[in-house]
């Protein structure tokens, strides 16, 4: 047997930007500009955590607590066709501006997301072929092991997606007769608050994503400053940099008591040690530091524009 490289298209990546940030304007926040451009293009937040110095956090946590904007999302049953009927259509879908997720395993399940008007589906063949709308394969083709797939994208703001226009017609028909089966969203409206809300005659069930910070704690902290003489090619000194920081980082997000300052295990046990040749001791919240923790279905311009204001 040959031994070919495995695919790489699916790999986990990280990007590293290191620099110093200028002046930021909140209500003019950058989108093309790293690391801006990295955040913007992921559609779906679970999760946002901050690694700050106790100092800082002081400094900005009261404006946290009197001017944070809690987003509010909520989780709701609903089968395709409800997203294309009556007054959800017209005011979250033609007016309004929601994200919305459904549950499933990505690259197992059927899938579906709403963002920007934009409904995708992510598809079984089976599924794809009885549906009978126009989507491309998803996925590295052919590759073993692996069941076809396919990704189906359809901009409902068109002017054409009107009852009544055959296209969009072809639409409610895959959705009332063949992908009928209904599924828990994750809904989030951009807007203020609309009533009487569409949503509501769905019995949605409405969470509220409230931050929250961790006690300080105490760590070795190694020094973040890049290599100072940088490859223009950010070759193999820069990536062991950037790889060593990352584990750091994990470790303090985990709390893990060997980035503690007081740690004294047993080096047969682990041989971890931060990185470089010099350490002092920080107190984080979380790093030892701090760390402020969002759960739940938080959107990305929202997000940035919390970043760019703090």
């Amino acid at each position: 047997m040959l031994d070919f490289p495995a695919g790489i298209q699916n790999e986990a990546k990280c990007n590293v930007t290191h620099g110093t940030m200028g002046h930021l304007d909140p209500k003019q926040p950058p989108v093309k500009r790293k690391p801006f451009a990295a955040i913007l293009s992921h559609g779906f937040v679970q999760k946002a955590e901050l690694i700050l110095p106790e100092e800082l956090y002081e400094v900005i946590k009261n404006n946290i607590a009197s001017e944070f904007v809690k987003p509010v999302y909520s989780r709701v049953i609903l089968p395709l066709k409800a997203l294309v009927e009556g007054e959800f259509f017209n005011e979250h879908i033609k007016k309004g501006n929601i994200l919305m997720l459904s549950e499933g395993r990505a690259g197992v399940d059927n899938v579906y997301s709403l963002k920007e008007g934009i409904l995708t589906l992510h598809l079984d063949k089976e599924s794809y072929e009885r549906a009978g709308l126009v989507g491309k394969p998803e996925g590295v083709k052919g590759k073993r092991g692996t069941k076809p797939r396919w990704v189906v994208e359809i901009n409902l703001r068109l002017p054409s997606m009107l009852h009544g226009k055959k296209g969009f017609d072809r639409i409610v028909y895959a959705f009332k007769n063949i992908l009928t089966t209904p599924v828990t969203w994750l809904f989030h409206d951009l807007r203020a608050t609309i009533a009487p809300d569409p949503l509501d005659a769905h019995f949605p069930t409405w969470r509220t994503v409230s931050p929250g910070a961790s006690q300080s704690i105490k760590v070795k902290m190694p020094s973040i400053k890049p290599p100072t003489e940088v490859d223009p090619s950010y070759g193999a000194d820069f990536e062991d940099y950037a790889v060593d920081i990352h584990e750091w980082l994990s470790l303090v997000l985990l709390e893990s008591p060997r980035i503690n300052s007081d740690d004294k295990i047993d080096s047969f046990l682990t041989r971890y040690v931060p990185p470089g040749d010099s350490f002092k001791d920080t107190m984080l919240v979380k790093m030892n530091g701090l760390y402020i923790v969002l759960l739940g279905l938080v959107t990305v311009p929202w997000e940035k524009a919390r970043s760019v204001q703090y």
